[in-house]
């Protein structure tokens, strides 16, 4: 899916906490268009990640704890290793105690001189 930020450029969402396959740890795709009808919209892609102890929490719960196996810690990701500590969420718990919430900020420069 996708979202259009609001008027300050916030956008939020709301998913399930992703699995996880081999070779990679737990993490979120993400891509940031700027004008995706234009031919000279900036695009950028990245991802987000989680503190392996939120992973190993969330992992032994169910349906997660039905996949069995060794899964991938963040430092055994390669991308991880290439800056993932920079992209890493801090996640806190709802204050509805039912799920997790986290922020991230994202600052562009799509000026001329950085495109």
């Amino acid at each position: 899916g996708y979202q259009i930020t609001d008027e300050d450029g916030k956008a939020e969402f709301i998913t399930i906490y992703p699995g996880w396959y081999q070779g990679r740890t737990p993490h979120i795709h993400f891509k940031i268009r700027t004008d995706p009808t234009s031919d000279r919209g900036y695009e950028f892609t990245s991802q987000l990640f989680f503190d392996d102890d939120l992973s190993d929490e969330i992992y032994v719960q169910e349906p997660y704890s039905q996949k069995t196996g060794r899964r991938t810690y963040n430092e055994g990701d390669g991308i991880y290793r290439s800056g993932g500590d920079q992209l890493t969420l801090q996640v806190t718990k709802a204050e509805n105690e039912e799920g997790y919430t986290a922020t991230f900020d994202i600052g562009l420069d799509t000026s001329d001189d950085a495109l």
